[in-house]
């Protein structure tokens, strides 16, 4: 196959998956507990990575210092972000949720200012005010307490600056040539089991119903995405990182439709708007790594 439309095809595969996160965690919760979905989606998703890693590629096991740092990795990555993540998508639309998404590299970028000890500069900053503007424009009209509460914005926002520790920490730390799936599938175990005890706790057997639904959303999550939209990403990064940062353009606009079809969410001038709005703010933050490439 020609390399152009390879490229293409895996990048507009990568979107659509990618994209496809927030609707599936909906589907999910219709008949589902968040930290049920949660615990669910991240046990399947880490026995089926390990099993590809370990049982057919055969790669090393991690040493007692990586599953360290593994288990840091996915505290930051899965208990607390992802844990966070599903219980505020039960106070948010799945558009909302595909944005925040979308706006992941912002948020990386203001965080790694504090943590890698940077001057904040006015780039990083405008992109990080332009892009939670943009979550309040989108969730304005749907502030009626049952499609979007202030707290679920907050949960989603919060979260996100787990998620950028977590990057942050992941690429500070050597691996020693640990393959990729065997590093998210450990992570996304590990993550899992921290989150156990939690969702013991909380666990409501009324609230959960193991039907149709729930099962769509978990294979779904567990495969498509923790899986599949990964490893596509993997695969794009590794051609070309400047242009597989481009995807995230498109995320905002995919995740949004999706929404829009499977689970009826409300499309607006708002909508459109807020968008914008994030596209702005990414835009403005890969404009900044850009710019800042050369000097390093």
């Amino acid at each position: 196959m020609n390399t152009k439309i390879s490229w293409l095809l895996t990048g507009l595969l990568f979107t659509i998956l990618w994209s496809s996160a927030a609707t599936a965690t909906k589907i999910a919760l219709l008949d589902a507990q968040p930290l049920v979905v949660a615990v669910c989606r991240f046990g399947i998703a880490a026995l089926l990575m390990l099993f590809i890693a370990h049982g057919i590629l055969r790669q090393k096991l991690p040493n007692r210092i990586e599953l360290k740092q593994l288990a840091i990795y996915g505290l930051l990555n899965i208990t607390i972000y992802l844990g966070i993540y599903v219980i505020a998508m039960k106070e948010v639309t799945a558009s909302i949720g595909a944005l925040t998404i979308a706006a992941s590299p912002v948020f990386i970028s203001f965080l790694s200012v504090f943590v890698l000890k940077k001057p904040i500069s006015v780039q990083v900053l405008l992109a990080l005010l332009i892009c939670l503007f943009g979550f309040v424009v989108v969730a304005w009209p749907l502030f009626d307490g049952v499609s979007v509460t202030v707290k679920g914005l907050i949960l989603l926002v919060s979260c996100m600056f787990s998620y950028s520790a977590g990057t942050i920490y992941f690429s500070s730390k050597k691996w020693d040539g640990l393959h990729l799936l065997t590093i998210n599938g450990w992570q996304t175990l590990l993550g899992g089991i921290f989150l156990f005890p939690i969702m013991l706790i909380t666990y409501k057997s009324g609230a959960n119903h193991f039907d149709k639904n729930f099962w769509i959303g978990i294979i779904w999550l567990a495969t498509l995405v923790s899986v599949g939209a990964v490893w596509l990403w993997l695969k794009l990064i590794k051609e070309d990182a400047v242009k597989a940062g481009l995807w995230l353009f498109l995320c905002p606009i995919f995740g949004i439709i999706i929404a829009a079809i499977l689970v009826k969410d409300r499309i607006s001038w708002h909508t459109f708007a807020g968008v914008a709005l994030v596209l702005s703010g990414l835009a403005l933050s890969q404009y900044e790594k850009r710019t800042e490439t050369p000097m390093e």
